[in-house]
């Protein structure tokens, strides 16, 4: 049996209680009534009764009396009724149905009522005397006497309720109408909860949501509608998980790649040095009738190779530093103009050795949040690289944009540029445009490669391009603020 059935059953059942519970009231209800207004009748049958007596008439003449003249009018037939005249103990003086009884009769209802509050009644009690079951009513007289009537008791459900009759139908009416309401209001809400419970199946199989048809604008719709929401959300997230593994997973595949370049690169780089100190040293060891001028001159080429084999050693280690991450590197609040005029103080007497100049057009206080030996490292490496290969004879470096949030600066040179196919391979890891003339000069080929991680580091990009006059420009980018740095690839 589906759920909108057994709820519409439910629906069904509690209607049903509900009109059998108003039946009961109204049965209790009507039947308080009757009896009240039976009692009122009887009260002032007593009340009559009293006056009689008072006047010194018996009983037995005042019930003869009443039987022949209808009590004038009061209550129509009293051939049934029962009289009994009891005294402030209880006991019976006087009663139509029996002889002499000595029962006494102060613990009934209707006589304890009588002799508290004046008058009282009991409804539908059993008589011990007559075997009948009377509706009782009693009136204290003011002369300390108790006088009791009675009335065979027999009000059917019927006839108690036959003034209803109107209001049960009506009652019913609005039960039937409630149930066609419960009936379409259960189907619908059977139906959007059959739809739940399918959506809760499918989420469970893990199977995709999607073109789902939206619930109802109710607070059942809602909920659902939330729920398939954050699961279609869940699924979002798991596949944004996944492609973000298997990015990771990716990007680990290239760093190992790129690892084993590098290593294959390094090795590379390393046998041209080492081959030939070795050459040096074995030709002193081989050879010791050589002058003093060539020892020399063999031992300053060891020399030289020597010093290409630490910077090199160094800038593998710089660049290793920068692809681990920032986590072991220091940032501060430093001044960049500071940093860059440092350097070009530094690298100006070279410069001016080999007829070129460093002309720098900065504003002072460019503040960032940056590692001081790392920005010292990007300037030194571009300057420098601009002296070694671009055979100019200026350097400029500029400003052309501050703000709170980011710096842009260019380093340019008038020189001879670089062929167009160079360009989007400069800053890899050993690549050379002029592979001969770069390890004569002692370059490793790293250089442009920690310039580009070390900004990338600090959230900034830096790109090259030629000049239309000759010489190349690279434009730099920086944020003011610490940023978190794209994944190096």
């Amino acid at each position: 049996m589906g759920y909108s059935r057994r709820l519409f059953l439910w629906l069904v059942a509690y209607s049903l209680l509900l009109v059998g519970l108003v039946v009961v009231f109204q049965y209790n209800r009507e039947k308080q009534i009757k009896a009240e207004e039976l009692n009122a009748r009887l009260q002032m049958v007593n009340s009559w009764i009293i006056t009689r007596l008072g006047e010194g008439i018996q009983p037995a003449d005042i019930l003869a009396e009443a039987s022949s003249d209808r009590a004038c009018g009061i209550f129509p037939d009293f051939r049934n009724m029962r009289l009994s005249v009891l005294d402030n103990r209880g006991d019976i003086i006087y009663d139509n149905s029996a002889g002499v009884l000595s029962e006494n009769h102060l613990d009934r209802n209707e006589v304890a009522g009588a002799l508290a509050l004046g008058e009282g009644f009991t409804t539908r009690r059993h008589s011990e005397t007559t075997g009948d079951t009377y509706f009782y009513s009693a009136t204290l007289a003011p002369d300390g006497r108790i006088v009791r009537t009675a009335v065979p008791y027999s009000m059917s459900l019927s006839q108690l309720l036959s003034a209803d009759y109107g209001f049960l139908w009506t009652l019913g009416a609005i039960t039937l109408v409630m149930c066609g309401i419960g009936y379409v209001a259960t189907l619908r809400l059977g139906r959007n909860i059959s739809r739940l419970s399918e959506f809760a199946a499918a989420a469970e199989r893990g199977d995709p949501i999607a073109g789902c048809e939206p619930f109802p604008h109710d607070e059942l719709g809602d909920i659902s509608s939330h729920i398939v929401r954050l699961y279609i959300r869940l699924q979002k997230a798991l596949a944004d998980r996944d492609r973000e593994h298997a990015s990771a997973l990716r990007e680990q595949h290239e760093k190992q790649l790129i690892k084993r370049e590098l290593t294959n690169n390094i090795n590379h780089e390393l046998k041209t040095p080492v081959a030939s100190i070795r050459i040096c040293l074995e030709t002193i060891l081989h050879h010791p009738e050589l002058d003093h001028k060539s020892r020399d001159k063999f031992l300053e080429r060891s020399m030289a190779n020597c010093l290409r084999l630490q910077r090199l050693l160094s800038d593998v280690a710089s660049l290793t530093r920068l692809e681990d991450g920032s986590a072991n590197i220091h940032f501060e609040r430093v001044d960049l103009s500071e940093i860059i005029y440092e350097v070009v103080d530094e690298l100006s007497p070279r410069a001016g050795s080999i007829g070129m100049r460093i002309d720098v057009k900065i504003p002072p206080h460019l503040y960032l949040e940056a590692n001081r030996n790392l920005m010292e490292s990007v300037f030194h490496n571009l300057i420098d690289n601009a002296m070694n290969y671009s055979g100019g004879s200026k350097i400029t470096i500029r400003s052309h944009s501050e703000s709170c949030r980011r710096i842009t600066l260019t380093l340019a040179d008038d020189g001879c540029g670089v062929a167009e196919e160079h360009l989007p391979r400069l800053f890899e890891r050993f690549y050379r445009v002029d592979k001969g003339r770069s390890r004569s000069l002692g370059g490793t080929g790293l250089g442009l490669a920690i310039v580009r991680n070390a900004l990338a580091l600090h959230g900034g990009s830096i790109t090259v391009g030629n000049l239309r006059h000759g010489g190349l420009i690279f434009i730099i980018s920086i944020p003011t603020e610490k940023t978190m740095p794209p994944a190096s690839g």
